[in-house]
């Protein structure tokens, strides 16, 4: 790998995919370092009396067999953690060697959070306009903030910028390409979005991202590959690719469909690792792999003159 090529961060997103209990939140960190060797393990955290309006948090979920309550209010309270088990997933991603996070959907979410002072913390895109949130974010936390920008407008994702900037935080900003579904079609995907949020903002933020939400591995791949090829004209870094992640896709629940099982993520995070040592330009002419064919092989007018006489 080049010298200034920092390794993309691949991000667990184990979310809600927990199903509410503590101990298969450890295995999935547990899981995700070990097996998958994943570099951030992340959560979500809600006050769902704060994030919802009574209208959506006493209606029945949508989808009543990915329900855990009567109302989505009641099924969301069943998958959320509290401050205290935050804690103890902080404490078992130290254990495991893997970096912990969480997405902040509110305002007290976020104080919560930062807090406890993990390396980042993420708005995800359906709070990517709340900037009281993220001002808070701003004046109170030190560590990288980063921001999803599916179900969003050019003009939003403008003004998104700004506001950090404007605050002397653009450079702990890092700013993530996303197309909101579970799971996402491959048209929808639109890998081309990396290239232009880096045209537009890579010498402004930290790095770009991406987020996934589609089927498989091989469209994560390629985003390496847009990424990369932005970076190497100057346009930024690209740093992080984040996948939803559980231990059996046909668990209760709504991300799990869009998630990946063990042995995707493991896949994913080697194919990325020898995929980037791949995205090169040549260092020489002839590379020393080749001088070996070359000696073997390679016509020479010179070792071809007697014969030709």
């Amino acid at each position: 790998m080049s010298e200034n090529k920092t390794p993309v961060k691949v991000i667990a997103e184990i979310g809600c995919n927990h199903k509410g209990d503590l101990e298969i939140a450890k295995e999935l960190i547990r899981v995700a370092a070990h097996v998958c060797k994943a570099d951030i393990a992340k959560f979500q955290k809600r006050h769902n009396r704060e994030l919802l309006t009574p209208e959506q948090y006493n209606t029945p979920h949508p989808v009543p067999e990915n329900a855990y309550g009567d109302t989505y209010g009641a099924h969301r309270e069943f998958l959320e953690m509290d401050t205290d088990q935050h804690k103890e997933l902080i404490e078992c991603c130290s254990e495991n060697g893997i970096a912990y996070s969480t997405s902040v959907w509110d305002l007290t979410s976020a104080k919560e959070m930062a807090a406890l002072n993990p390396p980042l913390l993420k708005i995800p895109s359906a709070t990517n306009q709340h900037y009281d949130l993220q001002g808070y974010l701003c004046e109170n936390y030190a560590g990288e903030i980063h921001v999803s920008t599916g179900m969003s407008t050019g003009k939003e994702i403008v003004d998104l910028v700004n506001f950090y900037a404007e605050r002397g935080r653009a450079k702990d900003l890092v700013v993530y390409s996303c197309t909101s579904g579970y799971p996402v079609a491959f048209e929808d995907i639109c890998l081309f979005e990396i290239r232009n949020l880096m045209e537009k903002f890579g010498a402004t933020v930290k790095g770009i991202g991406f987020s996934g939400h589609h089927l498989g591995i091989s469209a994560d791949v390629a985003a390496l590959a847009v990424g990369r090829a932005m970076e190497a004209d100057g346009k930024g870094k690209f740093s992080h690719i984040e996948r939803h992640f559980t231990l059996d896709r046909t668990w209760k629940g709504t991300d799990h469909a869009a998630s990946l099982e063990p042995d995707g993520l493991r896949r994913l995070c080697r194919d990325l690792k020898n995929v980037d040592m791949a995205l090169a330009y040549k260092g020489q002419d002839i590379l020393p792999v080749e001088q070996v064919q070359r000696d073997k092989l390679k016509w020479v007018k010179e070792d071809h003159a007697s014969a030709a006489e």
